[in-house]
């Protein structure tokens, strides 16, 4: 019988068991807001055909809006794609090695992509408050922080998501997808 992709997989640590359905939850919730993101940018590009091409009264600050929510996509879904290893990667070196050879190299690329996922964040984190002082392009009331967030909040679900892979690692294999 298949697991539910929520439940977490038996093991003989409490720790690690409570860290992946964290880590289940946390990709989970980020998958729904990349999800909905992606629903609120079809939605509005919707609006936008027929008001520009329908009601001929185009509506600008949708073209923002859909921008600032493909954006929080990439960066909501990115968790889930490294969860499941789906990055592109080129794993022949991987293959090939004996087992603790390939948990050592495990433990190198999940530390680099750690180290990189970190400058992200940083960086992201201060775009971000730098931005908070300008307004969006069509929308003057709302300020470039909310767009600009998503760096650093796509950046520590990422985290979770790296930390899980290495802990429980999931390839998606080419072969096994026929």
């Amino acid at each position: 019988m298949p697991s539910l992709p929520l439940a977490p997989q038996p093991t003989d640590r409490p720790m690690k068991n409570a860290f992946l359905a964290f880590e289940r939850w946390s990709t989970f919730s980020a998958m729904l807001g990349a999800c909905a993101m992606l629903a609120l940018a079809a939605a509005l590009g919707m609006f936008q055909i027929v008001m520009r091409f329908v009601l001929e009264q185009p509506a600008e600050w949708t073209e923002v809006l859909i921008r600032f929510s493909l954006i929080w996509m990439v960066f909501l879904a990115i968790p889930a794609a490294l969860r499941q290893g789906a990055m592109v990667r080129v794993d022949l070196l991987h293959r090939w090695s004996p087992p603790k050879v390939q948990r050592l190299l495990d433990a190198v690329v999940a530390l680099a992509t750690l180290a990189l996922i970190g400058v992200i964040i940083w960086w992201g984190w201060d775009y971000a408050l730098r931005g908070s002082m300008q307004s969006m392009a069509g929308l003057e009331s709302v300020s470039m922080f909310w767009a600009y967030l998503a760096l650093p909040v796509g950046g520590l679900f990422a985290v979770v998501g790296i930390i899980g892979h290495f802990i429980d690692p999931r390839r998606m294999e080419l072969e096994s997808a026929t």
